[in-house]
């Protein structure tokens, strides 16, 4: 399947929030490591059960939100997306995590038919949404063509690393840059065995909490704040929301560029967090139907509520 096969491209040897967010509920029942930062314009904390961890074992994880957002940021100006854009026509070569981030948010696009599509980026511009979280300040790419664009004017070498970008426009890969973060981060925690990296929306689970059982997730109502929808269990996956407060209003159907209604929140749990944030995105594009039939091809549990909270989910979600 697409997506799976772009998944699995994805090279292990790359090396150096939302009020809305699902989120772990669980109690701390014994001494824990527990850290927060900000990054990535929200708040990331890593937690570990036990007493094997401390800052310096943990500061490798933390350091992944940096640097992917040094690859994939469309704000800043130094990113190495922002200068990507800047050379339509040219053939660029560039780092395994820009390529990766591309690679999967372009297979994503051809299984949605373009609903979901990272060549957006200037269309939230034109829309206000690229207001730059630590400074405040708006930020503008400089690409002003008015020619409409789409997923099928970038074209990846694999062999090569390159991307080259047919006609001037805007990569947003807002949608997986954050979940990819959360996968690298927890991929440096895998010598504790039991951790959670929350990202404020992307959370990764593995093994189990501080009680030493499956960790629990609290799927937040979309209208009403401090209530849950779904308590469910989750070990070893990710789990991801999007929704139309906040952050999510920025969600944008690149079919017709405008943002979406009549979808309150979609929630994926998946294997990874790119996976699960990436289909999250695009299940909140779809809709009902179109969302869970694309989370059923991707063999991925899901849930979509719409603006009137109807709840739509994939067979077999553990609510």
């Amino acid at each position: 399947m697409l997506l799976r096969a772009a998944l699995k491209a994805f090279t292990p040897s790359i090396t150096p929030c939302s009020r809305l967010s699902p989120r772990p509920i669980d109690a701390l029942t014994r001494a824990s490591y527990r850290r927060t930062i900000i990054a990535m314009d929200t708040f990331v904390t890593i937690e570990v059960p036990g007493h094997d961890a401390n800052d310096e074992a943990v500061e490798p994880a933390f350091a992944w939100f940096a640097e992917i957002e040094s690859h994939c940021s469309r704000f800043d100006p130094q990113s190495e997306l922002r200068q990507l854009i800047g050379h339509a026509g040219e053939t660029i070569p560039v780092s395994v995590v820009l390529f990766e981030a591309v690679r999967f948010s372009l297979a994503l696009a051809e299984q949605t038919d373009g609903a979901f599509d990272p060549t957006v980026g200037r269309s939230m511009e034109k829309q206000g949404f690229n207001r730059e979280y630590q400074t405040g300040k708006y930020i503008d790419s400089g690409i002003n063509t008015e020619s409409p664009v789409s997923f099928r004017d970038v074209i990846l070498d694999p062999e090569r690393l390159t991307i080259t970008l047919k006609r001037p426009l805007v990569l947003d890969l807002g949608a997986v840059a954050k979940g990819l973060a959360v996968d690298l981060a927890a991929r440096e925690l895998l010598k504790f065995r039991n951790y959670m990296v929350d990202a404020g929306g992307d959370v990764y689970l593995a093994g189990h909490n501080a009680a030493g059982t499956s960790w629990n997730v609290g799927i937040p109502d979309p209208r009403h704040e401090g209530q849950l929808l779904h308590t469910i269990p989750v070990s070893n996956a990710a789990v991801c929301t999007s929704g139309d407060y906040e952050r999510g209003k920025h969600i944008i159907d690149a079919r017709t560029n405008k943002p979406i209604t009549g979808v309150a929140s979609a929630t994926v749990i998946a294997p990874t967090a790119m996976l699960a944030d990436g289909l999250a995105t695009a299940a909140f594009v779809l809709g009902p139907e179109a969302g869970l039939e694309l989370l059923e091809t991707a063999e991925v549990q899901g849930l979509i509520v719409t603006s009137e909270l109807e709840q739509f989910t994939t067979r077999g979600f553990p609510a």
